[in-house]
């Protein structure tokens, strides 16, 4: 059986044109030539079964055949509030596996003891849209630029919100058990240290903002391996 290509283009239904990175992916690598079929993913819960039109140097036209609209795989927002390592590489593996696994959001926080205060957006977004089509996810996730942790507390948020954390004097509960009881909302944010943990005063004013304080297990993690372990218990809550 034919492997389907699959292509990111946002707002697909209006254009007629593959973006350069993917018409250049298209032409140079899979060597695509007018009449192929390919799968184009809007990032917005839609696919489409599209035929190429024109394949010349670094232009890849196509038309639409088919819209394909997908159902979400799984209920409510997962949102993943982490402060980002020092070095980046971990934070991009971190994106990968978390779109693979399944995330709606992904917030970047600037806290005290951060040894990285400064996120490439356009890079973090090159890997996160390099995910989403590896595991064909329909809808693709927000990556939001670097917040101040002050800040980013102090914003409404919708549902259930944790801060995980490894202070013992700072009563916590399991975050999976707390997951998995009955709630109001399937929404869920859970906040990521950096790799000194967040400052004590941080916690305290997180839970003053209603965050729950929780724990990931007894294993101490290091700042990506929580992040992903928060996004796994988010997902396996639901099902």
């Amino acid at each position: 059986m034919k492997e389907v290509r699959f292509f990111f283009v946002p707002d697909a239904a209006n254009q007629t044109e593959l973006p350069a990175d993917e018409a250049m992916h298209a032409l140079r690598v899979l060597r695509l030539q007018s009449g192929d079929e390919m799968m184009l993913m809007d990032g917005q819960g839609n696919y489409y079964r599209a035929e190429v039109t024109l394949a010349h140097t670094k232009h890849c036209l196509y038309e639409i055949r088919e819209t394909l609209p997908q159902e979400r795989q799984w209920a409510g927002h997962v949102h993943l509030a982490i402060a980002p390592t020092k070095m980046m590489e971990r934070m991009e593996w971190l994106i990968e596996k978390a779109v693979e696994v399944g995330v709606d959001e992904i917030s970047f926080l600037n806290c005290q003891f951060s040894e990285r205060r400064i996120i490439k957006m356009q890079r973090a977004e090159k890997i996160m849209i390099s995910a989403v089509k590896q595991s064909h996810k329909a809808w693709a996730p927000q990556l939001n630029e670097v917040m101040t942790f002050a800040e980013f507390i102090a914003q409404p948020f919708e549902g259930r919100k944790y801060i995980a954390h490894c202070y013992e004097e700072v009563a916590r509960t399991y975050l999976y058990n707390e997951l998995r009881k009955p709630a109001d909302s399937d929404d869920a944010l859970v906040l990521i240290g950096p790799e000194g943990d967040f400052s004590i005063d941080e916690v305290r004013q997180a839970v003053a903002h209603g965050f729950q304080s929780v724990h990931l297990g007894k294993s101490r993690l290091r700042t990506e391996t929580a992040g992903l372990a928060a996004v796994m218990m988010m997902q396996l809550a639901k099902e």
